[in-house]
């Protein structure tokens, strides 16, 4: 992701074919670093966004903004209104490839005069501002972000103040270089590899851009470089882009952008017909991707929390549970005592026996406690039998219960790795009537009641993910417990098949209908095994078997099924298999 001076210059050149001579109608300030300018030009409405936010600095045309305009706009916004509403915008400017615009608006005063305006965008990532100014006398209106000689003592960017432009850098305008220039700059950095060259030397070329441009050119003479990259500058002196996103390979957020497909990235392309379209897609998709990385992790440190204490319980239970088992040692040791009273007494801090339950009667050395009576010590043993003894049981189900709870906290941990941000939302609902979340649902854990809600209305909708085979037969697949609940247990006729990874965390899967063919069957695996922590395995084991097979304990945790009468069939998971199923 770099927004450079050269995907600012696909920009302004969007920006000049539709908005030159457009009529300025509205101006929003949605957040504190966005403005959103409504423009009409030739019949039709545009939406130009101008952001200085300092993580996602922007500049392009969108279809629609989703954030709320406050009650009262900010005095920067009013500012614009005054100035701006009503005005023409005559030209946009892009100064030797900088990250900078300057948008020239004719507008009318308070006199009725005609009067020039400036609105300068400075897109420096933290730096990043929007700057209203009179072009003549270079007196700042206004700016979206106020920098006091407390901040800079080079700059001070105040309503008032004298408009200083940014220090240029120390780099090469690629529009105005030539194949001499191009030499001698190479020939004094050639110990450097070409892409630090590029982004280092060459203005507006970011370092992903440069990367992109050095993979293309590979292994070449100095002629060679010069002769790709001067095709690829006047390309773009013609404004011939092609605005591309760069998405991941296995959860296809987005990774990038550019003006041309990024080759040295891993990961599919999708292309869009203008730089704003990308830009807007992109943007949308990162900040949603974002956000459900962020509500992810915090649901993903709560179980990490949970499961570490579980793992604890599980070994200090297990250590618990060998001791008992030692119950019969207690035993021993309270009849040997019993047999031996004569040879010690009060005191003693151990005592060696005969240990005539062995044939050759070897000696035996017991600690006993030198403050109790030797009598008072076998009785001490003894009780320590019993007490082992009746603890076996109980033990036993608490590690029986603790190991539910981390299959339970495993499968949650990986359907939030793999959730969407619905998806999130209701194992987030999930998890509050559990009671490991915090919210607003405070009921005892996993109520019993699966109809309604306690305030009596029905609960919403479960969204499915649903897939259709080639032969026309649908898939269901459960991406929360949730949605496997309600897919096993009120959406699947007995006659339906149930898919599962055998002994491993994974979707519920069903196969809707009794005819199907071994292809479908092992389609709906392979989904199976693709929804399951087997993701990345070369061969998983998937249980497959009719729904009225399948049923679920009571007071069971969500998403919990039990299941007979099996088959198992080995699978290689597939997202290639998956993207190939049609979504019903």
């Amino acid at each position: 992701m770099a927004f450079d001076g050269i995907v600012l210059r696909a920009v302004r050149a969007e920006l000049s074919s539709h908005l030159l001579g457009a009529r300025i109608e509205k101006i929003y300030q949605p957040l504190p670093r966005d403005l959103v300018l409504q423009l009409r030009s030739h019949g039709r409405t545009y939406r130009l966004l101008l952001s200085a936010n300092p993580t996602y600095p922007r500049v392009l045309l969108i279809d629609r903004y989703q954030g709320q305009n406050p009650a009262m706009p900010p005095m920067f916004c009013m500012v614009l209104r005054k100035h701006l509403e009503g005005g023409i915008l005559r030209s946009i400017e892009q100064p030797t490839n900088e990250r900078m615009l300057r948008i020239r608006i004719e507008s009318t005063d308070e006199l009725g005069e005609r009067v020039q305006r400036l609105l300068v965008i400075e897109l420096m990532g933290r730096h990043s501002n929007l700057i209203l100014l009179d072009p003549k006398s270079k007196t700042i209106f206004d700016s979206i972000v106020h920098i006091t000689h407390a901040i800079s003592r080079h700059r001070e960017v105040l309503p008032g103040r004298s408009y200083i432009a940014p220090p240029t850098q120390d780099k090469a305008d690629p529009f105005a270089l030539d194949e001499g220039m191009y030499q001698r700059l190479r020939s004094s950095h050639s110990d450097i590899p070409l892409s630090n060259f590029l982004s280092r030397q060459i203005l507006g070329i970011s370092q992903l851009l440069a990367r992109e441009l050095s993979a293309r050119i590979g292994e070449a003479t100095m002629l060679e470089e010069w002769k790709y990259i001067s095709a690829t500058i006047h390309s773009w002196r013609q404004d011939q882009f092609a605005p591309t996103v760069k998405l991941d390979a296995e959860t296809a957020a987005p990774l990038a952008f550019s003006i041309l497909p990024l080759q040295h990235l891993k990961g599919a392309d999708r292309a869009f017909a203008s730089i704003s379209q990308c830009l807007e897609w992109f943007y949308a998709e990162k900040v949603r991707h974002d956000m459900i990385q962020q509500k992810a992790g915090d649901l993903l440190r709560i179980l990490k929390t949970e499961l570490e204490r579980n793992h604890n319980k599980i070994e200090k239970l297990k250590e618990e549970l060998q001791i008992a088992e030692q119950a019969d040692v207690y035993r021993l040791y309270g009849e040997l005592i019993t047999a031996s009273l004569y040879q010690f007494k009060r005191g003693d801090a151990y005592a060696d026996v005969t240990n005539f339950y062995e044939d050759d009667m070897p000696l035996l050395r017991i600690e006993l406690d030198p403050l109790l009576e030797p009598i008072e010590n076998a009785q001490a043993y003894f009780k320590k039998y019993n007490k082992a003894k009746q603890s076996v049981p109980h033990i036993k189900e608490q590690l029986a219960l603790a190991a539910n709870e981390v299959r339970y906290l495993e499968e949650v941990t990986l359907q939030i790795e793999q959730a969407a941000l619905q998806e999130l939302d209701e194992i987030r609902d999930e998890l509050e009537q559990g009671g490991y979340v915090k919210g607003k649902s405070r009921t005892k854990k996993f109520p019993q009641s699966r109809n309604k809600q306690k305030n009596g209305r029905t609960p919403p909708a479960v969204s499915l993910e649903r897939y259709l085979t080639p032969e026309g037969i649908e898939l269901v697949v459960g991406k929360n417990n949730k949605q496997n609940d309600y897919i096993s247990t009120k959406l699947a006729k007995k006659t339906d098949t149930w898919l599962h990874v055998k002994d491993i965390p994974g979707s519920h899967v069903i196969i809707r209908g009794k005819e199907f063919s071994a292809d479908t069957l092992r389609m709906a695996a392979q989904v199976a095994a693709f929804f399951s922590k087997g993701r990345d395995s070369s061969r998983v084991p998937v249980d497959y078997t009719l729904i009225k097979h399948t049923w679920k304990p009571n007071g069971a945790k969500p998403g919990m099924i039990l299941y007979e009468n099996q088959q198992t069939l080995f699978v290689r998971p597939s997202l290639e298999g998956v993207q190939k199923l049609e979504r019903s």
